[in-house]
C-alpha cells in the first residue's frame, strides 16, 4: 500500500564547526572597574539541575562542566572576592556513567554531519561508587525537582535502582543520608545562585505527557518520574529553600523557568514531515476514504474533523504537493472506536472494523496552528515512517497509517499543561525572590527571545534553531558553551542591578559552538 518511507533528518544542517568565530580585537574595549558592590562572593554555592551541573550534549563531562554558567560566574565573582568554586568533576570528556561497572547513562553526543550520535569508540569511565570528598560549590544535579533538593537520602546509593537517589548526587554527596540543600548550608554561603523548576514539567513533556498532572497532590512522595509538580507544593518547596539559604544574611540570585516546548527537542521535527512523493496516488486514496469515513461519524456527532486529505504526487515535475501531517493518538479525545467499528463493519466485517476502530477511535492528524500546536519529540524522528511490528499492513505504517503514540507527541492540550504549570512556578519564583530582596533573571523572557528573533553580540546572531543556531547542544535540551556564557552575563546583569556589583562580562563569541569529538 505505502512505499518504503524514509524521513531524512535535518537534511538542511550542515556541519557546524567546533572553533571559535572570527573576533576583531582591533578596538579594545574600555577597562572595567570591578566591584563586589553590596554582595559577599567570599563563599558562593550553585544549586539547581542538569543546567546548573554543565550538562550537554547528553551527558554531563569535564568540559561542559568548566563552561557551566555556576562556574562562569565564579570565575568572575573572584575578581571581586570570591572564594575557590569545586566542582564534582567527572573522570573524563566521554560523559556516562557506571554502577559496580555496570553503564546506567550513556555518553555524549557528537554530530557525524547529518545528525547527532553517541561519540564513536567512547565509554563511560566515571563509577558513581567511587564517593568524591567535598565540599563541593557547585550542587546542580542533573535530573533533580525542585523537591529533591530537600530529600534526605538523595545521594543514597541504595535508591538509585528504585528512583528515589540520583546518581549524580551520590557521586559527591557528603554522607547517604543527607540532602543537596543541607550540604549546601553546611558550607554557610556568602552568596547563592537558584535556577530549579525546570524538571517539574520537563519530565512530562519530554516524555509526550506520559505522567500525570498532579495538580492538587500535596504529597510529592506519591509522584511519578514524569509528573507535572502541584504549584502550590513548588512554592512550599522554594520558601523552603530561599529560607535555608538565605537564613545567615546570605544573598544570591535565582531564576525563572522557560517554556519547555520552545527548545529544539520540540520544534525541530514539524508537524508535517511527511513528502506527498513518499504515498503512492492509490495508498492515499484508501487512506482518505477510510478517515472521510471517520470524519462523518464526528460531524454526525457534532465533533470537529480529525483527519485532512492526504496529498500523493500528481506525477508532475512542474507541481510541487504541499507535505502530510503526521497521524498521532490523542489521549484528550473522545474514544470513537465504537462509533467507528460500527460504522465499517457492514464494509470491512467485524473483525477488521473492530481493529481499525480501535486503532483510530482517538487518532487524528498533527496540527501546527498558533495557539493550538503539536509539538513532535526530537527523539520520534526514527519512527516516523518505518513499520510498526505487530501490526498488518496497510495500517503499519508509523505517523502515516499507524497513529504515533502518546510518547511520542506533545499535545496542544498536554502543552497547556505545561505552561499551566509553568506560569504557576514563575509567579512564585518572582514573588518569593521580591520578598526576599533577592537578584531576579527573566529566563523565560530570554528563552523566548532565542526562539524567536533570537539575540546577537557581536557578528554573531544566536537562536535556538538544532545544531546551527548555537545555543542549544545536540541533545535538544541543554546548552552549548555559548549560551551558558550568554546566560552567565544574564545572571550578572541581574546581580549588578540589585547590589550594585559590577563585573567584566563574557564575549559569548569567544566560546565555542559545539564540542568536537576529541576533546
Amino acid at each position: 500500500m505505502i512505499k518504503n518511507f524514509k524521513w531524512i533528518f535535518v537534511a538542511s544542517i550542515a556541519m557546524v564547526s567546533c572553533t571559535q568565530d572570527e573576533i576583531d580585537y582591533s578596538n579594545p574595549e574600555p577597562e572595567v572597574i570591578v566591584s563586589a558592590g553590596d554582595a559577599d562572593f567570599s563563599k558562593y554555592v550553585a544549586l539547581g539541575n542538569s543546567l546548573t551541573a554543565g550538562f550537554s550534549d547528553g551527558a554531563l563531562f569535564i568540559a561542559g562542566q568548566n563552561n557551566a554558567y555556576p562556574k562562569l560566574l565564579a570565575d568572575q565573582f573572584a575578581t571581586v572576592g570570591g572564594g575557590a568554586f569545586n566542582m564534582p568533576l567527572m573522570n573524563d570528556n566521554n560523559g556516562g556513567l557506571l554502577l559496580g561497572g555496570t553503564p546506567i547513562q550513556g555518553v555524549r553526543l557528537v554530530f557525524n554531519g547529518s545528525s547527532p550520535v553517541p561519540l564513536p569508540g567512547a565509554t563511560p569511565t566515571t563509577d558513581i561508587t567511587n564517593v568524591l570528598a567535598g565540599p563541593f560549590n557547585n550542587l546542580g544535579v542533573p535530573g533533580a525537582k525542585s523537591f529533591h533538593l530537600l530529600a534526605n537520602g538523595y545521594g543514597n546509593i541504595a535508591g538509585v535502582a528504585s528512583g528515589q537517589a540520583n546518581p549524580y548526587f551520590v557521586r559527591f554527596a557528603s554522607s547517604p543520608s543527607t540532602s543537596i540543600i543541607a550540604d549546601a548550608v553546611a558550607q554557610n554561603p556568602t552568596f547563592f545562585s537558584l535556577w530549579i523548576g525546570n524538571n517539574d514539567v520537563l519530565s512530562y513533556a519530554t516524555s509526550g505527557g506520559v505522567g500525570v498532572n498532579q495538580l492538587g497532590n500535596p504529597n510529592p512522595a506519591t509522584y511519578g518520574a514524569n509528573d507535572i509538580t502541584d504549584p502550590t507544593v513548588f512554592a512550599s518547596v522554594y520558601t523552603a529553600l530561599t529560607d535555608a539559604l538565605t537564613a545567615n544574611g546570605a544573598k544570591g540570585v535565582v531564576a525563572n523557568l522557560p517554556y519547555v516546548n520552545s527548545v529544539p527537542f520540540f520544534t525541530t521535527v514539524p508537524t508535517n514531515p511527511i513528502p506527498a512523493t513518499s504515498i503512492p496516488s492509490a495508498s492515499a486514496a484508501q487512506l482518505n476514504q477510510l478517515f472521510g469515513a471517520v470524519n462523518q461519524i464526528t460531524t454526525a456527532l457534532g465533533q470537529p474533523n480529525r483527519f485532512v486529505n492526504l496529498t500523493s504526487d500528481d506525477g508532475n515535475p512542474a507541481t510541487v504537493e504541499a507535505n502530510n501531517p503526521l497521524l498521532i493518538v490523542d489521549e484528550s479525545l473522545p474514544n470513537l472506536s465504537a462509533q467507528i467499528t460500527a460504522a465499517l463493519t457492514p464494509t470491512l466485517g467485524a473483525t477488521t472494523a473492530a481493529f481499525v476502530g480501535g486503532l483510530y477511535g482517538q487518532a487524528r492528524h498533527a496540527r501546527s496552528t498558533t495557539g493550538d500546536r503539536d509539538y513532535v519529540l526530537l527523539t520520534t524522528r526514527t519512527v516516523i515512517g518505518t513499520n510498526q511490528t505487530g501490526v498488518p499492513a496497510p495500517f503499519n505504517v508509523s505517523g502515516i497509517s499507524y497513529p504515533l503514540q502518546d510518547n511520542r507527541i506533545l499535545t496542544a492540550a498536554e502543552v497547556v499543561e505545561v505552561k499551566t504549570a509553568t506560569d504557576a512556578f514563575n509567579v512564585s519564583i518572582k514573588n518569593i525572590a521580591d520578598t526576599k530582596g533577592l537578584a531576579f533573571v527573566d529566563v523565560n523572557a530570554l528563552m523566548n527571545q532565542l526562539s524567536t528573533s533570537g539575540v546577537r553580540f557581536g557578528t554573531f546572531h544566536m537562536t535556538a534553531s538544532f545544531v546551527q543556531g548555537g545555543a542549544f547542544g545536540l541533545d535538544g535540551i541543554h546548552l552549548t558553551a555559548r549560551a551558558n556564557a550568554y546566560v552567565a552575563n544574564q545572571f550578572m546583569t541581574a546581580i549588578s542591578a540589585k547590589y550594585g556589583s559590577v563585573f567584566k562580562m563574557y564575549k559569548p563569541e569567544s566560546f565555542p559552538l559545539s564540542y568536537p569529538a576529541s576533546l
